[in-house]
């Protein structure tokens, strides 16, 4: 259980534009739903939820040893499930959002437990240069985790306010580095650069917006690489493509999204405007495929930005978990998540529009 103890005070260090009135903030406001709205909505996750938000059949998974990975060429990413992704540059590995739990929860006997094993456990990583977060909810920011890794990962790198938690945990404070949006930092040769993303924060009742979000700009020499973390649509994506575009390959949120929540995950339509915005080469949708948190079967996402990538001539990448993807050269992989169960329901219409609305607390 790891329901983390921030001092009120902690970001209050971190002069930030986005910070106003004791809370980080997004340019645009974003309206949060009432009261009776969320009691709706958590009766609705409890008791009511659609059919096939979670695999009968199982997610094919490769599985990987350390051998393999040291063995691996740079420039090679693995995915090992929603977020957390792996991605061998300049010889040293950086891993996104890591989370091995068993769960995305607070606690692990209750809340979303993972469709698939991880490819590899943490013991058997080799060790890792970099932890890259993009923001504190449970699904991307993993207590366990980030104990299990503290031993063997060198920095840290976080938005801010999300390295106090760190620290706050145990991590050594020489390893965290905290950046602001627009801010990069460079390890091992590898420039990072936090980039805005339009979402919210917190691991609690009362720690809402208390750290920052961000999405993430990964560059070393000829290789430039996206990752997402959460976000809604906004008008962030076009400054970024416009600063930091053509990327090689955009790793952008595809998954949990609802009529009900627009403003801090985007439908498989918005992430495609995104992808464009951003002057991507190659697609890859993630944030799915590991965790059942949203309203919607658990393939639709994939069959929607698939259909949608087609329609658009937009080159879309969905390896198998684990599988190795060149980032310097991209394959699309096979439609893996057709074969994983018959039930699965077929590609839905989107869901029509609502006011802006989004989750007061979750993941």
């Amino acid at each position: 259980m790891s329901y983390c103890t921030l001092a009120p005070d902690a970001v209050l260090a971190h002069p930030s534009p986005q910070f106003s009135k004791g809370k980080f903030r997004n340019p645009a406001p974003m309206k949060r739903l009432s009261l009776v709205e969320n009691l709706k909505l958590a009766w609705t996750f409890a008791f009511n939820k659609p059919a096939a938000t979670v695999p009968t059949g199982a997610i094919p998974v490769q599985v990987l040893t350390r051998a393999q990975l040291l063995a691996a060429p740079d420039n090679t990413l693995f995915r090992l499930g929603h977020s957390t992704l792996l991605l061998k540059i300049h010889n040293e590995f950086f891993l996104t959002d890591p989370v091995f739990s068993e769960r995305a929860s607070p606690v692990q006997w209750a809340g979303p437990a993972r469709f698939h094993k991880s490819p590899i456990s943490i013991a058997e990583l080799p060790p890792i240069k970099a932890v890259i977060l993009s923001h504190d909810h449970y699904d991307h920011l993993d207590h366990a985790s980030i104990l299990a890794l503290a031993a063997k990962t060198e920095h840290f790198i976080t938005p801010l306010g999300v390295g106090e938690r760190l620290i706050a945990w145990g991590v050594g404070a020489a390893k965290v580095r905290q950046l602001d949006w627009w801010e990069s930092t460079e390890v091992r040769g590898v420039t990072l650069v936090a980039t805005p993303a339009q979402h919210f924060s917190g691991r609690g009742l009362n720690d809402g917006n208390a750290t920052l979000w961000a999405s993430w700009v990964i560059r070393y020499q000829g290789l430039n690489v996206f990752f997402s973390g959460d976000t809604g649509y906004f008008d962030g994506f076009k400054a970024i493509g416009d600063r930091y575009g053509p990327f090689d390959v955009t790793m952008l949120e595809t998954g949990a999204y609802d009529a009900q929540w627009p403003d801090v995950h985007m439908q498989p339509e918005q992430t495609l405007q995104a992808f464009i915005d951003l002057k991507g080469k190659w697609l890859m949708p993630v944030h799915n495929g590991t965790f059942d948190l949203g309203l919607h079967a658990w393939r639709e996402p994939f069959d929607r930005i698939a259909e949608l990538a087609r329609q658009r001539g937009v080159q879309l990448t969905t390896p198998e978990m684990g599988a190795p993807l060149d980032l310097t050269a991209p394959q699309p992989g096979s439609h893996w998540w057709t074969q994983v169960d018959a039930a699965s329901s077929a590609p839905q219409a989107p869901p029509s529009s609502s006011p802006s609305r989004t989750l007061t607390a979750g993941l």
